[in-house]
């Protein structure tokens, strides 16, 4: 659907809502009319020359079409003063006062314009009606303002509560999707401390590192504890500091590169102003996995990863493709992961570019 479908259907509602009511107000003046009027009234009428009865369904229609003006606009109005949900005692009785009064000074304007401009047009009412009859009919249109006016009120008040029970289902449509995600993320950081292959890989390197060099291998495990504390501690929060999250990448990344050694560098660039804003936990490591399980890594052209901040209050996650002459099978569940949980916590989108040389992923950073 496109922009201009999209104000048609409501202006074209808008339209069939006011032609019903208008219908609904001409057929129920005239209904009203042949009860208030007695038999010979009616006589008198039907055998008044075409053209004044003519004159007369004329007249009927403009003035239907001002009550129905009239009485939309006043509503519209109140409803942007008032609320029904805050004070409905309030709103009903001055919405009876105003339409009664709108539809008495849409009497008396007219009576004035057939006054002073009545003989100019050689109109003259078509059948004599007494003083009763001229009293019920104005108490007539007052109530049938009223109805219209009600009719408005209730298609009105039917909308906002379709409108409010969508939005009841979307809030927990996203609750239902903010906590599987959550599911999902923790399930993921678990998945990630008892990955068995993560762990053989690290302790072959620990133990390996104890034997050349004490205390790297004591650097190691310091490190190893910190990115399972981190998990551990952060992986059910929404959002954590880009300074913690920084802290738990240093970490992360002693591993790596201490099990890959120069088959991958990093260049971490982060405006220091940048560092008390918030971001998903656990979402660089994410990144970070992402690009070294689809790219390869070699000494002679190691993989570049870039992790930086832009002036749009973006972390911007960038590396080079070099592509895996085998294929790892993947479900991209992190990088979707990362995507639905902006969706719930921010307005602004993840933006994910790749060209040939370079796959980059940027990320809001929320205040």
């Amino acid at each position: 659907m496109n922009h201009t479908e999209e104000i048609t259907g409501p202006v074209e509602k808008s339209y069939q809502k006011s032609l019903l009511l208008f219908t609904f107000l001409f057929l129920g003046s005239y209904s009203t009319l042949f009860i208030l009027f007695p038999f010979s009234y009616w006589r008198d009428y039907f055998n008044l020359p075409s053209h004044l009865m003519l004159l007369d369904v004329l007249t009927n229609i403009i003035f239907c079409a001002i009550i129905l003006i009239v009485s939309l606009f006043i509503d519209r109005v109140l409803n942007r003063k008032i609320s029904w949900m805050v004070n409905p005692v309030k709103r009903l009785i001055i919405q009876i006062i105003f339409q009664s009064f709108g539809a008495l000074l849409v009497i008396i304007g007219l009576c004035i314009i057939y006054y002073m401009y009545g003989e100019y047009l050689t109109v003259t009412p078509p059948v004599k009606i007494g003083l009763r009859e001229t009293f019920y009919t104005i108490i007539s249109i007052i109530l049938w303002a009223l109805m219209v006016s009600a009719l408005n009120t209730g298609d009105f008040l039917l909308k906002n509560w379709k409108n409010a029970t969508i939005k009841a289902a979307e809030y927990k449509v996203k609750a239902a999707e903010s906590k599987q995600i959550a599911a999902e993320i923790e399930l993921q950081a678990l998945k990630l401390q008892l990955d068995p292959h993560f762990v053989f890989n690290n302790l072959s390197v620990l133990s390996e590192l104890i034997l050349k060099d004490q205390q790297l291998g004591h650097e190691y495990t310091e490190n190893f504890a910190k990115v399972y504390r981190y998990l551990l501690i952060n992986s059910k929060k929404k959002l954590v500091h880009l300074h913690e999250e920084l802290h738990f990448l240093h970490a992360y990344l002693f591993l790596i590169e201490n099990r890959m050694g120069d088959g991958c560098t990093f260049h971490i660039d982060i405006d220091k102003s940048k560092l008390n804003m918030q971001i998903p936990p656990i979402t660089l490591q994410l990144f970070i996995e992402n690009a070294l399980k689809h790219n390869r890594t070699e000494e002679e052209n190691p993989l570049v990863v870039q992790i930086y901040s832009n002036d749009n209050d973006e972390l911007v996650v960038s590396n080079t493709i070099l592509p895996l002459i085998k294929k790892a099978p993947s479900t991209q569940i992190g990088l979707k992961n990362i995507i639905h949980r902006y969706a719930l916590l921010s307005d602004r989108k993840v933006a994910i570019e790749n060209n040939k040389e370079t796959f980059t992923i940027k990320v809001p950073l929320i205040k």
